[in-house]
């Protein structure tokens, strides 16, 4: 498995860091294709859990939305927002008359999909047009990998609590003590190296900001993780996909992003205030 993990993360991370350095039409398709198949995979996740959420409209509707982060005209007054909304109510309206027994529910999970997915990628294209947002995202991203590989050692080598029992049993708290270290360390080298060598005293990424950045991926970014560990419990699957051997599936691989990215935007934002 770790063998697989670390083929797989070998092959992925210069598509990545490529993709985020290319920006512009390229990573906006990117993270439109990662985000619809996220999607695909939240709606499969669900229907084993025989609910029926409109896999469709999750597919088109999640990365409409992100795309409002640069096509603002897609979205005016919320327009596409109401719309969404709207598609959902009556793909489950007529699904209900077709024979469904919990439309409703569908209808809820539906519309959760759209926004957690669909708004929280909003952030991931945001990040990305901000000033200096490429350098951002590449920090976000270190900040991320190293969180996990903080926790993955530390709990190997220490691991004794256990974190969340139900949710994810091998995950322990000084693993998560070793991500938040990892991160919040990675993060302000990744500042100091950034500063140094590209972007000179102007830059809002120091090794500060970095360190900031890196405190709260790590505090903050396993609520990701563990969020889609709940939604797998539920239904009782231990992937969401098989799309990234030893990974499992994309919706996997992007959990703790759904929350460290949107945390990235905001502290940009912040710093600019």
């Amino acid at each position: 498995m770790l063998r697989q993990r670390l083929i797989v993360a070998f092959l992925l991370i210069p598509i990545l860091v490529g993709t985020i350095v290319l920006g512009g039409p390229v990573y906006v398709l990117a993270a439109g294709l990662v985000f619809g198949i996220s999607a695909w995979e939240y709606a499969r996740l669900f229907r084993a859990g025989a609910q029926r959420p409109a896999q469709p409209l999750l597919i088109v509707g999640v990365p409409l939305i992100m795309a409002t982060a640069c096509f603002p005209a897609l979205n005016p007054h919320g327009l596409l927002f109401v719309l969404l909304i709207l598609a959902a109510l009556a793909w489950h309206l007529f699904d209900f008359e077709a024979g469904a027994a919990t439309s409703g529910t569908d209808f809820c999970v539906t519309v959760a999909g759209l926004f957690y997915l669909g708004w929280l990628g909003w952030y991931f294209v945001s990040l990305r047009f901000l000033p200096q947002g490429m350098w951002w995202v590449l920090a976000a991203a270190a900040t991320v990998s190293l969180a996990d590989s903080g926790a993955y050692i530390f709990g190997r080598l220490w691991g004794k609590h256990t974190l969340a029992p139900r949710l994810s049993p091998n995950k322990t708290w000084e693993g998560y003590a070793g991500g938040v270290v990892f991160s919040a360390a990675g993060g302000a080298l990744f500042g100091v190296v950034f500063r140094d060598q590209w972007a000179g005293a102007a830059s809002q990424l120091t090794w500060q900001t970095g360190l900031l950045l890196g405190l709260l991926v790590g505090l903050l970014g396993p609520l990701g993780d563990l969020g889609v560990s709940m939604l797998k419990r539920q239904v009782g699957v231990k992937d969401t996909g098989r799309l990234l051997p030893g990974h499992g599936g994309m919706f996997d691989r992007i959990d703790s992003w759904l929350v460290a990215v949107p945390l990235a935007y905001c502290l940009v934002w912040l710093l600019q205030k």
